[in-house]
């Protein structure tokens, strides 16, 4: 053979082990994300995957399901949680990996309504009263909902109001009782009624950090992803720039 006829041969050899190791060297990791971190969550891992190969499949729901689930053996690597009791919890109970947990947002509560006008920028239709519905999320299993509830409380609200509550199993139905005029105002999280920093309908009250407990979200790599090259690079992927800007694009602080 011809030294063209061995540069072909070799060349084609290298093509061979090259399609044979890319996919090979691609992973998939399963992660459980809070409600309220679907729309930028989607966002980073379509860049995710174009950037490193890499596919996160989602999953969506109330962080208080997520710990049950993750206890009782469902096949999550990774947990997006809503705050952070829930991972700090996880790693006490032998379920995550201590050193990687970490805050990846901190997120922000509205007062929304899917109305123009109707709710002013301090909040005050609270005390007004004008409306037969107010949706929060389960503060047993929502942060957010917890916060919620904390509000109300320091607006000395809480008695006045609870005949008026109706409860989401988490931050995505509670925002689709808003959204649907189920009920004229919910509680919901900044990142689903704004985008790059700008109300995207109806009207809202940006409710001060100060009035409840900061809502950390941290993330956690579980035990059963530890051997997942996919979770480890996806942790990592949340704390580069791309992902971050993102995630402050939605209106989430860092």
């Amino acid at each position: 053979m011809g030294a063209r006829g061995l540069l072909r041969s070799a060349a084609a050899a290298l093509a061979l082990v090259s399609a044979a190791s890319g996919p090979a060297l691609a992973a998939e990791v399963h992660v459980a994300v809070a409600s309220n971190f679907s729309a930028p969550m989607q966002k980073i891992a379509a860049q995710f995957e174009r950037d490193t190969g890499h596919r996160a499949v989602l999953s969506f729901g109330a962080t208080g399901k997520f710990y049950a689930q993750i206890r009782n053996g469902a096949p999550f690597q990774v947990l997006l949680s809503a705050d952070d009791d829930t991972p700090t919890r996880l790693v006490r109970e032998g379920a995550g990996v201590a050193a990687s947990q970490f805050t990846y947002a901190i997120g922000r509560l509205v007062l929304w309504s899917r109305d123009a006008g109707r709710v002013d920028a301090q909040g005050a239709v609270l005390k007004a009263g004008s409306f037969q519905r107010l949706a929060v999320a389960d503060p047993k299993l929502a942060p957010y909902g917890a916060a919620a509830m904390e509000v109300l409380k320091s607006l000395g609200l809480a008695e006045t109001l609870a005949p008026k509550l109706v409860q989401g199993e988490n931050i995505s139905q509670t925002f689709q009782f808003a959204a649907s005029g189920n009920a004229e105002l919910g509680f919901v999280a900044m990142a689903q009624v704004f985008a790059e920093g700008k109300l995207t309908r109806g009207s809202a009250w940006l409710v001060p950090a100060a009035m409840h407990t900061p809502i950390k979200q941290d993330a956690l790599l579980l035990i059963a992803g530890q051997s997942n090259p996919a979770a480890t690079a996806l942790l990592a992927y949340l704390k580069g720039d791309k992902a971050r800007g993102i995630i402050l694009s939605f209106g989430y602080d860092l």
